[in-house]
């Protein structure tokens, strides 16, 4: 009972400090977490053998005998991304707050290198404090939560400028942007 108690209370604190002074969401606390999810999911994605795939469909017999059957990339397969997604949020620890010394506009950085990657060098406009990565990894899980079929439909797609297309056009977490990047 007391555990359960305390994961309340941690939730509401989450809650409450993912949000700003008017009860309304961060946006630039989700519109990071969107597109650092968004980065995380392309990594996991490009992992994959593009050769792998995977049988979807109905497991029933029609009456004709017929089994509707497809294959798909592995890697674009809800079965994949729903086991992707169901961990993702727990990276955003390898994210840090950094802040624009002219604008005091806040990004969110990956700091912990990947296999092959440079570890990020510019670690002076780095925050670093132990629970700056909470807000983010509860936006992450929130986004997911709200956005999970837009995120299976845009890559089912293959839709390009994942990052634009979910954090900015569908989920509305980030101002548009006058380029498209990917992260």
């Amino acid at each position: 009972m007391g555990m359960v108690l305390l994961r309340l209370a941690l939730l509401l604190l989450l809650t409450l400090s993912s949000n700003n002074v008017e009860g309304e969401r961060d946006q630039e606390v989700f519109c990071g977490a969107c597109k650092a999810l968004v980065d995380e999911l392309l990594y996991d994605i490009r992992k994959v053998n593009p050769k792998r795939t995977i049988d979807v469909g109905s497991f029933r017999i029609s009456p004709d005998g017929t089994q509707e059957r497809s294959k798909v990339p592995l890697a674009k397969s809800e079965t994949y991304l729903t086991e992707v997604l169901e961990n993702i949020c727990d990276r955003m620890n390898d994210y840090q707050l950094q802040v624009d010394p002219q604008t005091q506009k806040r990004t969110f950085k990956r700091f912990a290198p990947r296999k092959d990657e440079k570890i990020y060098a510019d670690f002076k406009k780095l925050y670093f404090y132990s629970d700056a990565y909470k807000p983010l990894k509860f936006a992450c899980e929130s986004i997911i939560e709200e956005y999970e079929d837009e995120i299976f439909s845009l890559i089912a797609q293959e839709a390009d400028y994942l990052a634009d297309k979910l954090c900015s056009e569908k989920s509305g977490l980030c101002e548009e942007s006058a380029t498209h990047t990917e992260l």
